[in-house]
């Protein structure tokens, strides 16, 4: 069972949707496990529609619920901002609140564009030397134990030298021609569409598994539906609907395929889809080395396929479950063999941000890591811009 130590860190959360039901409940949770060094507490929640914030307000025992993130950023009572916006509003309100010397955790991707990114991190770093806040972005994928458990397999030197990389994320939520317009379909809120929402999860993981950053990327972007039914409020049904007839068009990408340079030589191929009929959350990865491999699927969250090429006998890979005390985070959950889920995640975010904003070890992913992923999607993007790079296949 946790503790909570030290003084209390008064956190206010912007977001109200489905990143701030997940982060609510973090920030909730953590010291009930985990053995923190100072205590969170929820001091305002912020959201755009005050009834729906309101609601998850209550749900989740907020003690205030704002309108207005500038008011609250500016606060005295206030020391973490946590941003769960869309991602056209990242740099302002991260920017706004370093400046007035609060810590922050921000969503991914960091920002919507590079020089967005870059504006943030230098911002960290300025309010870092200036005031000790830290700031850190929210990979949460990287809190999995059982991905944890391959980072610090490859730390090892178990898999050898890296030679491939292997990373896909598969969805279906927009199979369906007529599911309505969302902000994540919009270029001007989201910067990118599934490249940048689940394909900057697996360009994270694998820099983090590796320790080495992409060098260069070759790439091609696909929209498959380029409109979309409009999304509107159903007066009186207290709910929202589709306004048949009217549809909006889709700016960003459906589908998004790369293959990669590492700086260490390795190569990798990525893929990331919201058109994969019939998986939900097939996040995966595989990495091959000169001694052995580690193959992980987040629709089996909680184990790791493990290939040690050294092992006398008979030659496969073997299954690993990752719910041991000793396997990473797990000695505050369950007895062994009791799998944990997506939600724990953010949990061992926060945790970890506590602990750095004490200084008891480092805030990662940093803003500086963030963007060197933000870079990556830069150079993806334009990649399948440049359509004079492809060379065409004789069909005749």
């Amino acid at each position: 069972m946790g503790a909570q130590s030290g003084p209390v860190l008064r956190v206010a959360l912007v977001g109200a949707g489905f990143m701030g039901r997940a982060h609510s409940h973090a920030w909730r949770t953590a010291g009930s496990f985990f053995d923190l060094p100072r205590r969170p507490e929820l001091a305002v929640l912020v959201g755009r529609d005050r009834e729906r914030a309101d609601a998850l307000g209550a749900g989740f025992g907020w003690r205030e619920v704002s309108t207005d993130w500038r008011d609250v950023v500016a606060r005295d009572d206030v020391d973490v901002v946590d941003i769960c916006t869309p991602g056209d509003l990242h740099a302002e309100i991260a920017v706004a609140a370093l400046e007035a010397g609060k810590h922050v955790l921000c969503e991914k991707p960091l920002a919507n564009s590079v020089e967005e990114a870059e504006t943030m991190t230098a911002a960290a770093a300025a309010a870092a030397r200036r005031s000790g806040t830290v700031a850190m972005c929210g990979f949460s994928y990287r809190r999995t134990p059982a991905l944890a458990l391959a980072r610090e397999l490859l730390a090892a030197g178990a898999l050898g030298e890296v030679r491939h990389v292997r990373a896909q994320y598969l969805q279906d939520w927009l199979v369906d021609p007529d599911a309505p317009m969302t902000w994540r379909l919009d270029a001007a809120k989201a910067g990118s569409g599934t490249l940048g929402d689940i394909g900057a999860h697996s360009i994270d993981t694998a820099q983090w598994l590796l320790g080495s950053p992409i060098r260069d990327v070759s790439a091609v972007l696909r929209t498959f539906v380029p409109t979309r039914p409009t999304l509107t409020e159903q007066v009186g049904l207290g709910g929202r609907g589709r306004v048949e007839g009217e549809r909006e068009a889709v700016t960003v990408d459906d589908a998004a395929a790369f293959t990669a340079r590492f700086a260490t030589g390795a190569l990798g191929v990525f893929e990331a889809t919201r058109m994969a009929t019939g998986r939900r959350n097939a996040n995966r990865i595989e990495i091959n080395g000169t001694l052995g491999s580690v193959a992980f699927d987040y629709e089996r969250s909680n184990e790791l396929e493990v290939y040690d090429a050294t092992a006398p006998g008979p030659a496969g890979f073997r299954r690993v479950l990752a719910t041991e005390p000793e396997h990473p985070y797990m000695s505050a959950w369950w007895p062994t063999g009791h799998g944990i889920g997506y939600e724990h995640g953010f949990t061992h975010q926060v945790v970890d941000l506590v602990r750095a904003i004490a200084g008891q070890g480092e805030a990662s992913p940093s803003f500086a890591e963030a963007l060197q992923v933000q870079r990556v999607l830069d150079a993806v993007q334009r990649s399948a811009a440049d359509e004079s790079r492809l060379t065409s296949v004789a069909l005749d």
